[in-house]
């Protein structure tokens, strides 16, 4: 079975999108293709960085923290993203 990761995207405009996925590099690569697998709010908003990914475990826990880290502050994301906040729920 294939671990799941959370993942956050930095847009041109500095804003921070939030996913999971089983494969990191594959979902990104959909992302900046601006295709019909990107997410819409990532649409022509690129260049795109991919900023954070950490293995989570399964889906039902990737999917518990997704939604925590998205009603997270945009502080507590950046401190995420700089090693300075862990993922715990």
């Amino acid at each position: 079975m294939a671990d799941w990761h959370l993942y956050i995207i930095r847009t041109a405009g500095n804003t921070l999108y939030t996913g999971v996925t089983t494969d990191v590099n594959r979902r990104f690569t959909e992302h900046c293709s601006g295709g019909p697998r990107c997410a819409r709010s990532l649409r022509g908003r690129g260049p795109l960085e991919l900023v954070f990914s950490q293995a989570v475990g399964n889906r039902s826990r990737a999917l518990r923290l997704e939604w925590y880290v998205k009603r997270w502050p945009r502080r507590y994301k950046d401190e995420l993203i700089s090693g300075h906040r862990g993922l715990e729920l």
